[in-house]
C-alpha cells in the first residue's frame, strides 16, 4: 500500500474524532449522552474513510489505469480516474473542477457534521449522515492527493455498462437511501429522542 494512502486511511478515525471535538466545543455544552452518540457516528464515518482508502490502495497497487479484471459475467474490477462528479459530470472541464469539488465537499462535510450533531440520537438519520460524510471525505482525499477520484467497481449487463464507482460512492448512495427512508417513514418514530436534547 502506498505510504500516502496508508497514512490517509490510518488517520481517518483521528480526523473524525478531532472534528467531533470542534463541533462540541462550539456548541456551548453538550450532554454526555449526546457526545457519546456523536462519537459513535463519527467513528462510523472514519471506518468508511479507512475502508475506502484501503480498497483504493489495493486497486492502485494491482492495476494499471484502464486495466480490467473480469470477476463475474456482470462485474469487473477496473482502475479508472474520474476528474468530475458522478457519471463523469464536468470531467472534461479543464482542471478547475478539481478544487471546485474539493471546496464543495468541504462545505458539505461541515454541514453534515452540524446535522449529525443535531440528529446524533436518531440512529436512522445519524447513520445516513455518517455514511455520506465518510464517503465525501474519502473522495475528497483523492481529489486533493491525485486530482481525481479512483473508481474500480464496474457492473454491466449485456450492452449496458454502469459507470464505475468505489466504496465511498456506495456509502454515499446507501446514506442517501437511508435519509430518504427517514424523511418518508422515520421522523415520527424518532421524534423526541436523545438527539433532541
Amino acid at each position: 500500500m502506498p505510504p500516502s494512502i496508508q497514512n490517509s486511511a490510518a488517520a481517518a478515525p483521528r480526523i473524525c474524532s478531532a472534528a467531533a471535538k470542534r463541533v462540541n466545543s462550539r456548541s456551548g455544552g453538550v450532554s454526555p449522552r449526546l457526545t457519546f452518540h456523536l462519537a459513535h457516528w463519527l467513528a462510523l464515518a472514519g471506518v468508511v474513510v479507512a475502508l475506502d482508502q484501503a480498497t483504493k490502495a489495493w486497486v492502485l497497487a494491482l492495476f494499471q489505469p484502464g486495466e480490467s479484471l473480469v470477476v463475474t459475467p456482470f462485474f469487473n474490477f477496473v482502475l479508472l480516474f474520474n476528474t468530475g462528479a458522478s457519471f463523469s459530470f464536468l470531467a472534461d472541464a479543464g482542471g478547475w473542477q478539481r478544487w471546485f469539488f474539493v471546496v464543495l465537499a468541504v462545505v458539505i462535510s461541515v454541514w453534515l457534521l452540524m446535522l449529525l450533531r443535531r440528529h446524533a440520537g436518531e440512529p436512522l438519520m445519524a447513520s445516513s449522515l455518517a455514511l455520506i460524510l465518510g464517503g465525501a471525505v474519502g473522495n475528497v482525499i483523492d481529489r486533493v492527493r491525485i486530482g481525481a477520484v479512483t473508481d474500480f467497481l464496474h457492473f454491466h449487463w449485456n450492452e449496458y455498462y454502469f459507470p464505475a464507482f468505489n466504496v465511498a460512492d456506495s456509502c454515499i448512495t446507501i446514506g442517501v437511501a437511508l435519509m430518504i427512508w427517514y424523511e418518508l417513514f422515520g421522523k415520527g418514530a424518532s421524534h423526541g429522542g436523545p438527539g433532541q436534547d
